[in-house]
């Protein structure tokens, strides 16, 4: 057919055909293609009406080579596409042009107008309630946050915002360290002091991978993105944990990109916490990146010797119970990780009282629970062995790994393993790169992001990384 006797109906459905055989699911074809209406077409710029601005953008972000794709097969090189977007509450529309050969800059969004009424993902769906739960834990207070140097800037900057959330300079504040230090607690003690002091203010904590399941449920049922978007746009205080989960989910990366621009805008307060810094954060785009680090990074550390024993001491307290200074100084001087670790000898001595009847702690009894827990030493994966188990499901040999080689598969293992030790080994990534084929640190964070890219877009590739995995834990 030439395109002469081509309209833009019939343009459109050719290019559905095409998008829907090269999609791996239905829903994601129901969800994002079949609401498109093909409105204009001129020469070879096809324009195509979407339901509302985010539509466009989740289009542009996650869609565009797609696309690009299927435009350039059904019109040539030459292929323009224009959209046709409508804007939420405007009888009118609005015109954003782009060429689908290229990824575009996207434009500024308007933002939907909030509404009372918006779908909470916390209560049962058609329910209407006008408070929001906080997601809060009543015990996580700054009273039973202990301060102490490890800790002191962080505590001071979560004061300081509870004066006066989202104008203040600690928006966003970004909370790093790793487990059991205490990010949580921190972060749910701003929460509820904010709370306190501004009951009217809408504050939610929620953790980073219930966000991602909100906003996959809120992709399966039609048209609840919207309220989805303009559910956590109406939030004074935004609280999320564990930030770095999102690597990797562009999706869910671009919607949090416009709540934390409408929120930051705004004047609304955000807290984030990861298990590390911005800049060693992989998989993230780099425009979230950059608001990371707009207003307070700060670091949670391991707690001190002195820190520790003053954290024991509180918590034995808090228990009504007595613990000689002797048997403190010991368990503080042997449990040097974390808070957690501290709270789960604490936690089994209490535990060895009551199934012996006894009423006090002895030090043999610490000895006891600390050579259970903490002289446990549980093996640890190796880049080597990553390496390892790597080749023997790829049929390669080490030395094929280890080699310059640019051969697809041989390069595609190697980056594997390059994935695998930067999540799974406490090693730096020169470490990992100069002892998978002596590679840079650069090298190891193309590899990481390559991977995260094609586990998203590649559904062999994501089959053999999820085998992979399952092989390396079953190995520990």
């Amino acid at each position: 057919m030439e395109k002469k006797s081509l309209n833009c109906k019939n343009v459109w459905e050719k290019c559905l055909k095409i998008i829907k055989d090269n999609l791996s699911n239905d829903l994601a074809y129901d969800t994002w293609f079949k609401p498109i209406v093909a409105s204009e077409l001129k020469d070879s710029l096809l324009t195509i009406s979407v339901p509302s601005p985010y539509f466009y953008e989740h289009l542009e972000g996650n869609y565009i080579e797609l696309l690009s794709f299927a435009l350039r097969t059904v019109l040539g090189k030459t292929a323009e596409l224009e959209y046709n977007v409508q804007v939420v509450n405007k009888e009118s529309s609005v015109i954003y042009p782009t060429n689908p050969t290229v990824y575009p800059k996207n434009p500024s969004m308007p933002f939907p107008k909030e509404n009372t009424k918006q779908l909470n993902p916390f209560i049962i769906p058609g329910l209407q309630q006008m408070e929001i739960d906080p997601q809060l834990n009543p015990d996580k207070t700054f009273n039973n946050f202990i301060e102490s140097d490890c800790n002191r800037l962080a505590r001071s900057a979560g004061l300081s915002i509870s004066d006066n959330p989202g104008k203040n300079t600690f928006n966003p504040m970004f909370i790093f360290g790793g487990s059991g230090l205490g990010k949580t607690h921190l972060v749910q003690a701003i929460g509820l002091e904010i709370k306190r002091k501004f009951p009217d203010k809408i504050v939610l904590y929620v953790t980073a991978s219930l966000f991602q399941n909100q906003y996959i449920d809120a992709q399966i049922y039609k048209n609840k993105l919207i309220d989805f978007l303009n559910f956590y746009q109406m939030m004074d205080v935004l609280i999320i944990d564990d930030i770095q989960e999102f690597a990797g989910r562009e999706g869910t990366q671009n919607t949090f990109f416009q709540i934390f621009n409408h929120l930051h805008q705004s004047g609304k307060q955000l807290i984030l916490t990861s298990d590390r810094a911005p800049v060693d954060l992989l998989g993230l785009n780099e425009r979230l990146l950059t608001r990371f680090k707009w207003g307070l990074t700060t670091e949670l550390q391991a707690p001190d010797y002195e820190a520790r024993k003053t954290i024991l001491k509180k918590k034995i307290h808090n228990e009504g119970v007595e613990i000689s200074d002797e048997i403190i100084e010991y368990i503080a001087s042997k449990v040097t990780t974390n808070i957690r670790e501290l709270e789960g000898v604490l936690i089994s001595l209490l535990a060895q009282t009551l199934n012996k009847k006894s009423t006090s702690i002895t030090m043999e009894m610490a000895m006891h629970v600390i050579d259970s827990l903490v002289n446990y030493k549980q093996r640890e994966i190796s880049v080597s062995k990553i390496k390892r188990i790597v080749c023997d499901y790829f049929g390669l040999s080490i030395d094929a790994i280890q080699s310059k080689t640019r051969k697809r598969e041989i390069v595609q293992a190697r980056q594997i393993a390059m994935y695998f030790s930067r999540n799974m080994t406490k090693n730096a990534l020169a470490a990992i790169g100069a002892e998978i084929g002596g590679k840079d640190h650069a090298t190891v964070l193309h590899a990481c992001k390559t991977v995260g890219d094609l586990y998203d877009t590649d559904k062999t590739f994501k089959q053999h990384v999820t085998e992979i995995e399952k092989r390396i834990n079953n190995s520990l």
